[in-house]
């Protein structure tokens, strides 16, 4: 969603950091049956303003939504035979309740970033271990906030991907993998 300028050897290089929505198989799947077992409660959305991990943008008021459990590190554990243990975390997210086209072509920043929020930016191995995170209150630059954040975690090779989580409420935000 955005680049990242760096100094290199005297010259500038672009790093893209990518925020992954919640992929399609999974939304099918979150769709009937959440993954705390749970049947989906979609319900019409009166104010609008949730954040959806689908389309990675805000709900409008009158749409049809759902709030559900998402494990988002056990669905990449069994993509890659990762091990994550204990640190497979579950947490709510809002996602449209039927079909959605996903994120509506490229965004300039990140989805969510409202200066002040609090987010955990938590680093993942190829494990699925977590090798370390930080607390992120979104500047009001919060693309280059986000950018900093990430230029960081992935500066160190054990890194694979990198999960970003609202404080208040411990929902899943999105992910950022290597390019």
């Amino acid at each position: 969603m955005r680049r990242r300028g760096g100094a290199e050897a005297g010259r500038t290089t672009m790093t893209t950091y990518t925020a992954r929505p919640v992929g399609p198989t999974a939304l099918k799947q979150l769709r009937d049956t959440d993954d705390a077992d749970r049947a989906c409660a979609p319900y019409t959305d009166e104010e609008g303003g949730a954040p959806l991990r689908c389309c990675l943008r805000l709900s409008e008021a009158g749409e049809h939504i759902a709030l559900v459990s998402y494990t988002p590190l056990r669905r990449w554990a069994a993509e890659t035979w990762a091990r994550p243990g204990a640190y497979d975390e579950q947490g709510p997210v809002f996602i449209h309740a039927q079909g959605c086209e996903g994120p509506a072509g490229a965004v300039d920043g990140y989805p969510f970033a409202r200066p002040g929020a609090l987010r955990t930016v938590r680093r993942y191995n190829a494990e699925g271990k977590i090798t370390g995170g930080r607390l992120l209150e979104i500047p009001d630059g919060t693309t280059a906030g986000f950018d900093a954040a990430f230029a960081e975690a992935l500066a160190d090779p054990e890194v694979v991907l990198v999960h970003v989580r609202a404080v208040e409420y411990g929902c899943f935000h999105f992910e950022v993998r290597r390019a």
